[in-house]
C-alpha cells in the first residue's frame, strides 16, 4: 500500500535480521512514525500497547519475537529463552487467535533443530513464512471479495461498503482483510465508496482506515458509529464488510466492539453482512462465541480522546472527572447474522464454515 506516494508494508526486517521495524500506529493519522523492535520485550510492548494491532499483524510481529529471543540468548539458554518469550508474547492480547497460532507455528518449526544456530535460523525462516503467508492470504481475500463487489456494481453502478474498525493493510502485512476487496475493486476500476465507522473508543476507523483509504486514493466518508443503521435504512449501504479477531468453529465472530450492532442493523434492513478473514483466524478448538475470551482494556480509552490540537497532539477528557468507565474491546456476532465469510479459499456460509469447508 502507499503512504505519501511510497509503497509500504506494516513491518520489515532491520539489517542482518537483528530486529524489525514497524509503523507505530499510535501516531496516525497526524504523524507517520516508525519504531525499531530489537528484543522480545520490545515486541511484547508494541503488541500490548497497540503500536501494532490487527489479528494478522500481531501474529506476524510475534513470530519475530521468538527469533529475537533466540538471537539474543547464549547458546545454553536458547530453548529456555524461546519458551519464556512464547509465554510473554502470548499474554499480550487474549482475543485475537492469530497471536497464539503464529507463535505455535514458528516455535514448532524449530522443535527438532539440533543446534542453537539451527534453532535461530529456523525461527527466522518461520517468522518470514508467516509474513509471506499472511500477505498471500490477504491478496486472495481481495480476489474473492472483488467478485461480490462486481456483482453489486453490475446492478447498481457505484458500490457503497460500510466497514467497522480497521481491518485494512495496517492490520495486516498488506492489502488487509475487510479492505482487501475494496482495494482490489479500486485497482480494477470498479466505482466504490466506503463508509468508515469511527470505531470508538480508539477510533481505529476514523484514524486508521480513513488514513489508508485516503493515501491510496479510495473514496470514503467517516461517520459516527451510530450512523450505520441509519445509512442502511436509507439504502446507502450495499455491503457491510468487517474483519475478525477470532472466529469460533460454528462461525460466531469476535471483532471490535460495535460489530454486533452493525450486524443486527444489516439483518433488519436486508443488507449483506460479510466477515473477511484469513483461515488463521478460525479457531476450531473453540466451539462457539461464548468460549472466546474478551479483552478488557483500560477505562481511560473511553474517558479520553486523542487528537490534534492547535499546538500538536492532544489528549482530552470527555466524561465527568469522577465517572467510571468500562472498556470491553470486542463483541461477538452470532453466525446466524453473517451472510458469508470471505477467506483466501473463497466465500463460505456459516454452515460451510461449521463443516470445515473453510480453513482446512
Amino acid at each position: 500500500m502507499r503512504i505519501r506516494g511510497q509503497n509500504y508494508r506494516t513491518l520489515w526486517e532491520l539489517p542482518e535480521a537483528n530486529g524489525i521495524e514497524v509503523i507505530d500506529q499510535r501516531h496516525l493519522p497526524h504523524r507517520f512514525v516508525t519504531a525499531a523492535l530489537r528484543t522480545p520485550a520490545d515486541v511484547a510492548e508494541a503488541i500490548r500497547d497497540m503500536w501494532v494491532r490487527g489479528a494478522p499483524l500481531i501474529g506476524a510481529v510475534a513470530g519475530y519475537g521468538l527469533h529475537l529471543a533466540a538471537r539474543l540468548a547464549p547458546d545454553s539458554r536458547v530453548p529456555a529463552a524461546v519458551a519464556e518469550a512464547f509465554e510473554l508474547l502470548a499474554a499480550t492480547r487474549p482475543t485475537a487467535v492469530n497471536l497464539r497460532w503464529a507463535l505455535r507455528f514458528v516455535a514448532d518449526r524449530a522443535r527438532d533443530a539440533r543446534t542453537p544456530d539451527e534453532v535461530r535460523q529456523r525461527l527466522l525462516d518461520a517468522a518470514r513464512q508467516v509474513v509471506g503467508d499472511e500477505l498471500e492470504r490477504s491478496r486472495r481475500i481481495g480476489e474473492h471479495g472483488l467478485r461480490l463487489i462486481r456483482d453489486v456494481a453490475a446492478r447498481k453502478g457505484e458500490v457503497n461498503v460500510l466497514t467497522h474498525c480497521n481491518a485494512g493493510w495496517l492490520a495486516c502485512v498488506d492489502y488487509g482483510t475487510a479492505t482487501a476487496p475494496v482495494y482490489a475493486a479500486h485497482e480494477a476500476g470498479v466505482p466504490i465508496h466506503v463508509w468508515v465507522a469511527e470505531t470508538r473508543p480508539r477510533n481505529q476507523g476514523a484514524a486508521l482506515t480513513a488514513f489508508e483509504l485516503g493515501e491510496h486514493g479510495v473514496r470514503h466518508t467517516v461517520v459516527a458509529d451510530n450512523a450505520g443503521g441509519h445509512l442502511m435504512q436509507r439504502g446507502s449501504v450495499d455491503l457491510v464488510i468487517v474483519g475478525a479477531d477470532r472466529v469460533a468453529a460454528n462461525g460466531d465472530t469476535a471483532n471490535k466492539i460495535g460489530t454486533y450492532l452493525k450486524a443486527l442493523a444489516a439483518r433488519d434492513t436486508g443488507v449483506p453482512f460479510y466477515v473477511a478473514l484469513p483461515s488463521s483466524t478460525i479457531d476450531r478448538a473453540v466451539p462457539d462465541g461464548t468460549a472466546i475470551p474478551i479483552e478488557e482494556r483500560s477505562p481511560d480509552e473511553v474517558r479520553y480522546l486523542d487528537g490534534l490540537g492547535p499546538t500538536g497532539p492532544a489528549r482530552v477528557l470527555v466524561v465527568p472527572a469522577g465517572s467510571p468507565a468500562r472498556n470491553p474491546a470486542f463483541d461477538v456476532t452470532p453466525a446466524r447474522l453473517v451472510t458469508g465469510f470471505i477467506t483466501e479459499d473463497g466465500v463460505f456460509s456459516s454452515d460451510e464454515l461449521r463443516t470445515g469447508a473453510a480453513g482446512r
